[in-house]
């Protein structure tokens, strides 16, 4: 009987070797496999429970404020009837409309006042206020003493974020004036020129069981990327780490995310607000505002949707919340992107978000951008026992000045 001639030791280690990479190779795609299974699990079960209503669960009165700029086009197509839905659906005696248009150079006004002649038909307390002064006129009036800086040429500039903070606050001037008659609402709903339906605004208001300080829908203009990159900020208060699924540095909120639900976050706003009316009219009220002049100078901006979160007193108690289950859209095809019959995110979509995310994370320079923010924030901060600000988490490096067409970066 022959004897059998064992294999040389390098042939030996060499399939070993293989071996062990055939064992790491099964267990990686595994964990791929379970975790893919997992999230569209969740997204189908949050997406069949995210059924139609007529109503959301919880019976409020709602103040719904909105500013509009040139954004003809798309009330026309959807916005307009989308806001009668909602007005019919909640009834006259359960909510308030407050629009204030700034100075459109296209019909914005003209479809305002169609809107208007359809809500006096159905009897929907409102406020509609069609602004003559524009842009240009913004910017040739002499310069105040707050909003306005000297910019890199020499010259001094109307800041875009001031000019926004106060077109904002106008929106809730009527909120304020009720209040004070004894009419109160429960939350104040903001929607921005995206489209939405009834049902979009009832998941939201219902976000968390209504417990919030803010709950904000999703906003998308070219899917799958999000669209304020501004105002979002995670958890941590970090700027989102991708623009696409899932978006999020800090592990709660991407957790939460790939959950499917209600996603903690720092600040937001994302196309859909809802927020308790209370704080905008306390006394003194909650108002939207930009950074002080003094510290924009050091090159630096912050949206007045973040720092009102940072301003709200309810933020630290009752948290502010992003809700994946609503998705608007600042165009139609938009909305149609990411509402689909089924799952919103392929199974390639999710593994590739996936795979993105921690490279992003593992190899991420933001920490640099921050610090840069922070230094030039304790620097103003040295400069003034006044100088205070409660949000250096929205605050970026940047410089935007109005412009009659928009705004522009310095």
């Amino acid at each position: 009987m022959s004897k059998l001639t064992p294999y040389p030791r390098t042939f030996r280690r060499v399939l070993v070797r293989n071996r062990l990479i055939r064992s790491l190779f099964i267990i990686f795609a595994l964990w791929n496999l379970i975790e893919l299974h997992l999230i569209l699990r969740n997204i189908s079960e949050a997406d069949h429970d995210h059924s139609y209503r007529e109503q959301p669960r919880q019976k409020e009165r709602i103040y719904i404020a909105s500013v509009n700029w040139n954004n003809e086009p798309i009330m026309r197509s959807h916005w307009s009837q989308a806001l009668v839905n909602l007005a019919w659906k909640l009834g006259p005696e359960n909510l308030y409309i407050s629009i204030y248009e700034s100075g459109s150079w296209d019909n914005t006004k003209g479809a305002l006042m169609e809107l208007d002649r359809e809500l006096a038909r159905m009897q929907i307390p409102r406020n509609i206020t069609l602004s003559p002064v524009t842009h240009q006129d913004e910017i040739a009036a002499p310069p105040g003493d707050h909003g306005w800086i000297v910019t890199p040429a020499g010259k001094k500039e109307l800041r875009r974020i001031p000019y926004l903070s106060r077109i904002r606050n106008l929106s809730l001037e009527p909120l304020q004036e009720l209040a004070a008659q004894g009419i109160t609402f429960d939350k104040v709903l903001f929607l921005n020129d995206v489209v939405f339906t009834a049902n979009d605004v009832f998941e939201l208001l219902d976000t968390n069981d209504g417990n919030y300080a803010a709950a904000c829908s999703l906003d998308f203009s070219k899917p799958p990327n999000y669209y304020d990159t501004f105002a979002l900020r995670d958890v941590s208060g970090h700027e989102a780490v991708m623009s696409t699924w899932p978006f999020f540095q800090d592990p709660v909120s991407r957790y939460a995310m790939k959950s499917m639900s209600p996603v903690p976050v720092t600040s937001c706003w994302n196309g859909i607000v809802a927020m308790p009316a209370a704080p905008f009219t306390a006394s003194p009220p909650l108002e939207f505002r930009g950074i002080a002049d003094s510290l924009a100078e050091s090159h630096l901006e912050g949206s007045e949707c973040c720092l009102i979160h940072a301003d709200n007193p309810l933020s630290k108690q009752k948290g502010v919340y992003l809700n994946p289950l609503v998705r608007v859209g600042y165009s139609g095809p938009a909305y149609v992107a990411v509402n689909p019959v089924v799952n919103w995110l392929t199974p390639r979509r999710i593994l590739q978000g996936l795979w993105e995310n921690r490279l992003r994370r593992w190899t991420s320079l933001t920490w640099i951008k921050e610090r840069i923010v922070r230094s030039r924030i304790s620097r103003w901060v040295a400069l003034s026992e006044k100088n205070k600000e409660p949000g250096p988490f929205c605050i970026i490096n940047e410089m935007q000045i109005l412009h009659p067409y928009g705004w522009y970066h310095v």
